[in-house]
């Protein structure tokens, strides 16, 4: 990647989820644009490819640190904060990508199942934005990941969907908490990416046919939706605040 001009730079970001996908391309360019990054990942299994990214911003000239952390417990979220503020100062930026995937008929839903996903996307997308709305700076910037599927009626996607969907209004009420302070908290929802968190949970079918929802007959790339999360860090993006940003080609 080329070394970008360093508009982040002396910024401190955190970066959930940043091992893989759209994390780990996110933690990247936040590092390359001058940010120093903290790298979080979940498991022993995401370590290597989350160390990885620690030693691609590190080859920029940025610092990067990884944290293992299982954001589902509050106690974790605020070590993750704390982590950032011992190694580096303080925090500026939050992204948050952490998730994972559930697509079947709400009728077979087992109640395991649904409080595994609101755990991840609805409990965990509260607490960091609740923890960064006390500690990110003035002027600072939070992202996060919600999906399309919040905006459409389909089958098989409710439990996935409908944890996300709070995850959208909760960064509506807290963008106006924190807007005096010049803090902008906004969601970005992308459709289906061309990813490994795509793919498992789909057939030859349903990936065909949501190719052909989009106007490019093609599903997205993280390189699509990199972009908007890009402007959403920047020091230009401090008039847009509260919104959800669909990223789909078009598909809905």
């Amino acid at each position: 990647m080329e070394t970008l001009n360093q508009t982040l730079k002396g910024k401190v970001a955190i970066v959930t989820g940043a091992s893989k996908n759209l994390g780990a391309e996110t933690a990247t360019y936040l590092g390359n644009a001058g940010a120093n990054v903290i790298v979080h990942h979940f498991s022993d299994n995401s370590k290597t490819e989350a160390a990885n990214i620690v030693e691609k911003i590190n080859a920029f000239g940025s610092n990067a640190k990884l944290v293992q952390a299982d954001l589902r417990n509050v106690t974790e979220i605020k070590r993750l904060f704390d982590e950032a503020e011992n190694t580096f100062g303080k925090v500026d930026i939050l992204v948050n990508t952490a998730g994972t995937m559930l697509k079947k008929p709400a009728a077979e839903v087992q109640e395991k199942e649904y409080d595994q996903m609101f755990n991840i996307h609805t409990k965990t997308a509260f607490f960091l934005l609740s923890e960064a709305a006390k500690r990110v700076n003035d002027g600072g910037r939070i992202v996060n990941i919600s999906t399309t599927l919040t905006s459409v009626t389909t089958g098989f996607y409710s439990v996935y969907a409908g944890a996300k969907a709070a995850s959208e209004q909760f960064v509506k009420m807290i963008a106006k908490e924190v807007g005096s302070r010049g803090i902008t908290v906004n969601s970005v929802a992308p459709g289906p990416l061309n990813t490994s968190f795509f793919y498992p949970v789909e057939n030859e079918h349903s990936i065909d046919y949501l190719k052909h929802m989009s106007v490019q007959n093609r599903l997205g790339e993280v390189s699509d939706v990199l972009p908007v999360i890009q402007f959403l860090t920047s020091p230009e993006s401090g008039w847009v605040t509260a919104q959800s940003i669909r990223v789909n080609g078009g598909m809905f």
